[in-house]
C-alpha cells in the first residue's frame, strides 16, 4: 500500500509541477505579449513624433509660424519611448554589451556573469519603480501642471518612469533566471 501511495504522492507531485509550469509559460507569454505591445505603442509614438516634427518645420519655413506644441510633445514622447520599449530591448538582448570581454568568457562564467548583472540591473529598476512612485503619487496628488506653454498634467508625464522602470525589473529577474539555468547546466556538464 505505501509503494502504491508513494507512487500516488509523486504523481501528484509531477501534476503539481507541470501546473506550475504551464502557469508560468502562460505568464511568461502574456508579459511578451505586453512588452511587444508597448514597443508596438513606442514605434506608433515615434512615427507621430516624426511626423509632427517635420509639420513643425513647413509650418516654420514657409507659414512663419511654429507649432508651439512639438517641441514639448517631443520630449515627453521620447520619455515614453524610453519605457515604454526598454523591457522589449532587453528581452531581446539588444542592449549595449562589452562582447569583446563576454566573447572571451566560458558559457559557465558568462552565465554567472549576466545572472549578476541581471540581478543587480533588476535592483536598480526596483529602486527606481519605488521612488518614480513616490514621486508620481506626489504629482497625482498634488495636482501639479508643468510650467509650460501647454501646461499638462505632471502625473502623466511622470507616472511612466515607475510603469516602465517595473516592467524592467522583471525582465531583469526573468534574465537572471534564464541566465541561472544556464549556469547550472554548464556546471552539470562540466563535472
Amino acid at each position: 500500500m505505501s509503494g502504491r501511495g508513494g507512487a500516488l504522492s509523486i504523481s501528484l507531485g509531477r501534476t503539481g509541477l507541470d501546473r506550475r509550469r504551464r502557469l508560468l509559460t502562460g505568464a511568461s507569454s502574456a508579459f511578451d505579449s505586453v512588452l511587444g505591445a508597448l514597443n508596438f505603442l513606442g514605434a506608433a509614438i515615434l512615427a507621430f513624433l516624426m511626423i509632427a516634427v517635420c509639420w513643425d518645420v513647413i509650418a516654420r519655413s514657409f507659414a512663419g509660424k511654429p507649432l508651439t506644441w512639438v517641441l514639448e510633445f517631443t520630449e515627453y514622447g521620447l520619455l515614453y519611448i524610453t519605457f515604454l520599449c526598454t523591457a522589449w530591448v532587453l528581452r531581446n538582448e539588444g542592449h549595449v554589451t562589452s562582447d569583446l570581454i563576454l566573447s572571451s568568457l566560458s558559457p559557465k562564467t558568462r552565465a554567472a556573469f549576466n545572472t549578476i548583472t541581471s540581478i543587480l540591473g533588476a535592483v536598480i529598476c526596483l529602486i527606481l519603480t519605488w521612488f518614480g512612485a513616490e514621486v508620481s503619487w506626489g504629482k497625482l496628488q498634488s495636482g501639479a501642471f508643468q510650467p509650460t506653454a501647454i501646461q499638462p498634467p505632471d502625473f502623466p508625464i511622470f507616472v511612466i518612469i515607475p510603469t516602465g522602470s517595473f516592467l524592467l525589473f522583471i525582465q531583469f529577474l526573468r534574465r537572471a533566471c534564464h541566465n541561472l539555468v544556464i549556469w547550472q547546466t554548464a556546471r552539470t556538464e562540466s563535472r
